[in-house]
């Protein structure tokens, strides 16, 4: 099986994730060291823990400031995440706002009962002659629930969350 080369912004992505892994706790059963990396492209989740099963998204995006979560970023597939959301099935976010040259980073949480339909606009479907037509992708408008975001960690400063648990 050939390997594909990875687009720029799949590399942040995964770079995104991977920093989430090594330096999150669990949400649910709060175990460190045990979130663990889903296969790429699989649906709607990033992160398995290991211990309890609890499932999270991870989207990471770069920034001029980490300090200040932006207005909208962009989601992934829109059917998937539409399916979910008419089965009221969310998963918890995990927002990796880097610098582009990743000197510093911050990463934030935001929990899935605190998200809402309203954030997730889908987005117009891809034209006819673009590579992947009619795929639809969504934006997560992130205004109205940037209050509810707690930071875990910052790079430049001091870590927020208590990465030190062992259970």
């Amino acid at each position: 099986m050939p390997i594909v080369a990875r687009t720029e912004r799949q590399s942040l992505g995964d770079w995104g994730e991977k920093k989430v892994s090594e330096l999150c706790f669990c949400p649910s059963c709060k175990r460190s060291k045990t979130m663990k990396l889903l296969p790429p492209n699989f649906k709607c989740a990033d992160l398995i823990c290991d211990f309890c099963g609890y499932l999270s998204q991870v989207k990471t995006c770069t920034v001029v400031d980490v300090n200040s979560i932006p207005r909208q970023i962009l989601g992934a597939a829109w059917e998937p995440q539409r399916e979910r959301m008419e089965a009221a099935i969310y998963f918890s976010l995990y927002l990796v706002l880097s610098l582009k040259d990743r000197s510093d980073f911050s990463i934030y949480f935001l929990s899935k009962d605190l998200q809402e339909d309203a954030m997730f606009v889908p987005r117009k479907p891809l034209s006819s002659a673009a590579k992947r037509a009619g795929w639809q992708g969504y934006l997560l408008q992130l205004d109205n629930v940037k209050g509810r975001f707690v930071r875990l960690f910052w790079s430049a400063g001091q870590n927020l969350a208590s990465l030190g648990q062992s259970h």
